[in-house]
């Protein structure tokens, strides 16, 4: 006999509980023991005014941006669609079925605000290291050393040359992108990486190098560095920079030396690509730090591409030219 027809009535009372509606093998059942934000709101205290409307909790933006990173959801404003549909992603972040769920545009306004200023994320990803450590998934003796290029949001087309964007005057009330950059020129990471003027620059944001490293067409992107312990493949360090090779190897020099200081971890032995292999940084490995460089070596000597290091060319200091291994005078011309 056919059933009666399904009508939605809505009914005075509820009784609902998101505990029994998330099956105990669910990914982010698995996630939440180790899931520790209890020290976040004292990290974040003094970034908050003492008076006014309250924010939205800052640990519910956390718990929203892991289940974000878990389940692959890259985009804020789909993020925030689906925490606001899902039961089990409700359940993660604490949020019961009454409550709102944060518009999207919250998680930049944090980002580039309080988050940046008390280095929030650095902060949490230094818990879960030391979280690995505690459970003795970090040995400490070898690590390995590598970079992944990070496309950026940049368009080609509206590029400027090199030297048009450094001959621009870029004034205090330049955009923030802008200001950033110019506040890295500096550091190892960045400006300091190579005195080598880029080929092309994206005004919307000056900091994303152009590249062509993967022997395609060319991009903007940055570098994203690693170290990585070798006991269980654990991440222990991490840092952006240009997506060149000499900012990629200064990259790799600060996080051995702040996991040193934060962790107290000094490898035996480092293991990394030829980026790394330059006379260089394995001065620096063996000589400084005592560490056993396993990285292939920039050997030069033997190139067979046409070619000459610095050193193969002679100094005729009365002519005051160079003359190349096979006799001919250097020019500026070309000819």
């Amino acid at each position: 006999m056919m059933g009666e027809r399904l009508v939605m009535q809505e009914s005075l009372f509820y009784e609902f509980r998101l505990e029994d509606h998330v099956p105990s093998d669910h990914l982010l059942r698995r996630i939440d023991r180790f899931v520790d934000c209890s020290g976040l709101r004292q990290h974040l205290a003094s970034y908050y005014s003492s008076m006014g409307r309250p924010s939205i909790d800052p640990e519910l933006m956390i718990r929203m941006l892991l289940i974000g990173y878990c389940l692959g959801i890259r985009s804020e404003r789909r993020l925030c669609e689906e925490v606001h549909l899902n039961l089990a992603y409700r359940w993660f972040c604490r949020l019961g079925l009454e409550r709102k769920v944060p518009d999207h545009s919250t998680f930049s306004k944090n980002r580039h605000g309080r988050f940046r200023e008390c280095d929030l994320f650095r902060h949490l990803f230094e818990a879960v290291v030391q979280r690995c450590l505690d459970e003795g998934l970090v040995g400490g003796e070898g690590f390995a050393v590598d970079a992944s290029l990070i496309q950026a949001d940049a368009n080609k087309q509206r590029s400027l040359a090199g030297a048009d964007w450094r001959n621009q005057d870029h004034t205090e009330a330049a955009p923030r992108a802008v200001r950033e950059s110019l506040a890295t020129l500096d550091e190892a990471a960045w400006g300091a990486a190579t005195d080598v003027e880029p080929k092309f620059v994206s005004p919307s944001d000056p900091a994303a190098q152009w590249t062509g490293a993967l022997r395609g067409p060319a991009f903007f992107a940055y570098a994203d560095n690693y170290l990585i312990d070798l006991k269980a493949a654990v991440i222990v360090d991490v840092e952006a920079s240009r997506a060149v090779r000499q900012a990629e190897v200064g990259a790799a020099r600060t996080m051995l030396e702040r996991t040193a200081e934060r962790f107290g971890l000094k490898p035996e032995r480092l293991a990394g690509d030829s980026a790394y292999g330059s006379a260089e940084m394995l001065h620096w490995l063996v000589e400084e730090q005592k560490i056993e460089p396993h990285v292939p070596v920039i050997d030069k000597s033997e190139r067979q591409d046409g070619t000459f290091s610095r050193s193969d060319f002679s100094y005729d200091a009365e002519a005051d030219a160079y003359t190349c291994p096979e006799g001919k005078t250097l020019t500026t011309s070309g000819t």
